[in-house]
C-alpha cells in the first residue's frame, strides 16, 4: 500500500486539474490507492474553494450527472459532483469520481444538454482511470518540479493570470514538457467515450459541439484572457472541428426545455454570481420579458440578496404563483416574508417547505425562527430539536436550539447547545464556558455525563 504523506498528497491532489493520462490500466494505482487519496484531495478543494451546498443546485448537479454514469458499466467507485462558487471558466474531474464545476462555466451554460455534454466528458476521465495514472506519472515527478506545477494552477484557476501560467510552463520546461501533448491526446479520448454516455443517456451529441463552442466564445485577445477550461482542457480546435465534420449533415434539434437547469442556473446566477451584475441582468430581463416568470425569480433573489427584501416579494410572489409546486420557491418566499417580518406569511409558506426532505435544513431554520419571532416557543423548540438531530453538523440549529431554550427560562439546556454550538465553531473557551454554565442547573445524568467528557477533552 502506498503511503501519502500530506503534504506530497495535498501537491498531487491539486495536480490533477490539469487531467493526463495514460492508456487504461497502464501504471495506474489501485481503486483502494485512489479513493484514500480523493479524501486528502477533497481537503485541498475546500480549503481552496467554497463549495455551494445550495439543494436546489447540489441535487440537481448530481442527478444529471448520476443520469450519465447509470449509462455506464459498473464502477470502481461512487460519482460525486460538486459546484464550486467562483467565476470561472473551468471544470475538472478529481481521483475517485469526484467531478467539480465552477459557478463561472455553469452560469453560461445554454441547456441542460451542455451540462450533461461537460459531465460525461469528465466523467470519461474518472472512468477511464486517468485520474489514477496521473497519480502514478506524478510520484515520478521531483517534488520541486511538480510544486511548479501546482502553483501555477492554483493562481490560474483562479483567475487564468499570467503569472500562474507562466510558472506552470517554466516548471513543465523543467521536466514536463510532454506532458501538455499527452493531455491533448487524452482529451481527444475522453471526448470520444464522453460523446458515447452523452448519448446513451439520451441527450444529443450537439449538446457537445454547442458546449465546446460557448466555452471557445469566452475567448478573446489575449493569453491573460483565455478562458481557463481552454488552458487544462487543450485542443478544443481540433475537438471542434473533429465534432464538426461529424455533424456536418445533421441539423441541431431544438434544446429541451428543462426546468430543473432554467432554476439551477438562475439560483447560481443570482446568489453565487457578482451582486452587482446579477441584479442589473435581472432587472433587464424582467424590464424585458415581463410575462418570464423565472426572470422575476431571479430578480427576487437577487433583491434579497442586494439587501432589499421588501422589493423582492413583488418578484418572488410571481414566481411562486407560476410555480407553486416548486419547495425551493416555496422556501425562499417563506424566508423573504421572515425577513420582513410578516410572519403570518413566513409560517405559511416555510410549513409548506419544511415538509420537503429535498429542501435541506434551511427551511427548517427559518420556519423555527418564525416560530420564535410568533412566540410559538414549545413549536419552536420542536422544530430546532428535529432539525439538530437530522443534521447534527448543521450549526445555525444548535445556536437557535439554545436561544429556544434560553426564551422558556431554562438555562440549563440553552447553555448546553450553545456549548456544542461554539464546540463546532472551534471556540474551545466559549464552548467550556457554556458547559460550566450547564451542569450547575442540568439533572438529566446522560446530557451531564456527556457535558463531563466534553470538558474533559476540552
Amino acid at each position: 500500500m502506498i503511503k501519502f504523506r500530506q503534504p506530497i498528497a495535498i501537491l498531487i491532489a491539486v495536480a490533477f486539474f490539469i487531467t493526463v493520462c495514460m492508456p487504461a490500466g497502464v501504471f495506474a494505482i489501485t481503486v483502494q490507492e485512489e479513493n484514500e487519496l480523493a479524501e486528502e484531495f477533497l481537503q485541498a478543494v475546500h480549503q481552496q474553494y467554497k463549495i455551494i451546498k445550495d439543494p436546489a443546485i447540489a441535487n440537481y448537479i448530481n442527478k444529471i450527472g448520476r443520469r450519465v454514469v447509470a449509462e455506464l458499466p459498473q464502477q470502481p467507485f461512487t460519482y460525486h459532483f460538486y459546484v464550486i462558487e467562483q467565476a470561472t471558466y473551468n471544470a475538472f474531474a478529481g481521483p475517485a469520481g469526484h467531478i467539480f464545476v465552477f459557478s463561472g462555466l455553469f452560469e453560461a451554460l445554454d441547456h441542460e444538454g451542455e451540462l450533461a455534454a461537460l459531465l460525461a466528458h469528465e466523467i470519461a476521465h474518472a472512468s477511464c482511470r486517468h485520474i489514477s495514472e496521473m497519480i502514478e506519472s506524478s510520484k515520478k515527478t521531483s517534488l520541486g518540479t511538480l510544486a511548479g506545477v501546482v502553483a501555477g494552477i492554483l493562481v490560474g484557476l483562479g483567475g487564468a493570470s499570467t503569472v500562474g501560467s507562466a510558472i506552470t510552463i517554466g516548471s513543465m520546461a523543467a521536466g514536463e514538457s510532454a506532458a501538455l501533448a499527452y493531455t491533448r491526446e487524452k482529451e481527444m479520448q475522453a471526448d470520444q467515450i464522453g460523446r458515447e454516455y452523452l448519448q446513451e443517456a439520451g441527450y444529443d451529441l450537439h449538446s457537445m459541439l454547442s458546449l465546446l463552442k460557448t466555452i471557445r466564445s469566452q475567448e478573446w485577445f489575449g493569453t491573460d484572457q483565455i478562458p481557463t477550461y481552454l488552458r487544462t482542457h487543450p485542443a478544443t480546435e481540433d475537438r471542434l472541428t473533429y465534432l464538426n465534420n461529424t455533424l456536418s449533415n445533421k441539423p441541431a434539434p431544438t434544446p429541451k426545455d428543462s426546468y430543473a437547469f432554467e432554476r439551477a442556473r438562475t439560483r447560481v446566477s443570482a446568489l453565487y454570481g457578482n451582486p452587482r451584475e446579477s441584479l442589473r441582468h435581472f432587472r433587464q430581463s424582467v424590464e424585458t420579458h415581463s410575462d418570464d416568470s423565472m426572470a422575476h425569480y431571479g430578480y427576487g433573489l437577487a433583491l434579497e440578496r442586494n439587501g432589499n427584501p421588501k422589493a423582492a416579494i413583488e418578484h418572488l410572489e410571481i414566481a411562486y404563483h407560476a410555480y407553486a409546486d416548486d419547495p425551493y420557491m416555496t422556501e425562499d418566499l417563506g424566508r423573504v416574508y421572515f425577513l420582513n417580518g410578516d410572519y403570518e406569511n413566513a409560517l405559511k409558506y416555510l410549513k409548506k417547505a419544511a415538509r420537503e426532505v429535498k429542501n435541506g435544513p434551511d427551511s427548517r431554520l427559518y420556519l423555527g425562527r418564525t416560530q420564535l419571532a410568533m412566540g410559538q416557543m414549545n413549536a419552536a423548540t420542536e422544530t430546532f430539536t428535529r432539525l439538530a438531530d437530522a443534521h447534527p453538523d448543521y450549526l445555525p440549529a444548535l445556536y437557535f436550539l439554545g436561544k429556544s431554550y434560553s426564551e422558556q427560562g431554562d438555562p440549563g439546556n440553552a447553555h448546553y447547545y450553545l456549548g456544542l454550538y461554539h464546540l463546532g465553531k472551534q471556540d474551545p473557551k466559549n464552548a467550556a464556558f457554556h458547559f460550566k454554565q450547564a451542569l450547575k442547573t442540568i439533572t438529566d445524568s446522560e446530557k451531564v455525563k456527556k457535558i463531563k467528557g466534553l470538558l474533559d477533552k476540552l
